[in-house]
């Protein structure tokens, strides 16, 4: 498993990396590619919502559970896909949410948010590979213990950052983050089982830029190309 990671991220988690549950972790993906499972995303792109969005510029974050587990959709950012490939469901969900929230926000051909990544937006999967076709597939293996260590990072060193937490499972990871120091805003999963419970109508989007523009950042500009 290369260690591709944004320099930022590798000063403030270079500790973690030599954890016995990270050693673990990496034993577990080579015997899983020496098996010649697929495995998603591309080693290179594990990382990715690290090397969009550095420790500093990390202005939002969006937890999702674990990556897409079809051909060409996981790209290392949670809910995002690559381009090309059909919108999710929970995504056109979040899309249909943007629109209800700004009239301008026209419904993509894509979805693709790197532009949101590049922005300050950082797409946290807590797991970060998956099984082709086996959801939830390497839960359990030590990931969560290091996106944890990203949450407590981001809340302990950093201030006003905006976490949003759609779900039972995003719900749980309050408990790892300053509300004092940041904003928890949180909703039912965008999943066309959940979203008429609580999601649609959440206002996410405006509240995440009127508290950072509150504190003095730029919001984010949420439309896509």
């Amino acid at each position: 498993m290369p260690l591709k990671l944004e320099e930022s991220w590798k000063d403030v988690l270079e500790a973690e990396f030599e954890k016995e549950y990270m050693k673990k972790l990496r034993s577990f993906l080579q015997s899983q590619q020496e098996q010649k499972r697929i495995i998603y995303p591309g080693n290179s792109l594990i990382f990715n919502a690290f090397n969009h969005t550095p420790f500093e510029k990390v202005k939002v974050v969006i937890i999702g559970q674990d990556p897409y587990h079809g051909a060409n959709q996981a790209h290392g950012l949670s809910f995002s896909v690559q381009k090309g490939v059909p919108v999710p469901p929970s995504l056109q969900n979040i899309f249909k949410e943007l629109q209800a929230e700004y009239k301008d926000f026209q419904f993509p051909k894509h979805g693709d948010l790197s532009s949101w990544a590049d922005q300050g937006v950082l797409l946290l999967n807590a797991t970060l590979t998956v099984e082709a076709s086996k959801a939830g597939s390497h839960q359990n293996q030590g990931w969560e213990k290091f996106t944890d260590q990203v949450i407590q990072t981001l809340s302990g060193q950093r201030k006003g950052i905006v976490f949003l937490l759609w779900g039972k499972y995003a719900q749980a990871k309050a408990a790892l983050i300053d509300q004092n120091k940041h904003l928890v805003l949180m909703a039912a999963h965008p999943s066309p089982f959940s979203a008429y419970n609580g999601f649609f109508g959440c206002n996410h989007f405006i509240k995440s830029n009127e508290y950072l523009e509150k504190n003095g950042e730029k919001g984010v500009d949420w439309r896509l190309g």
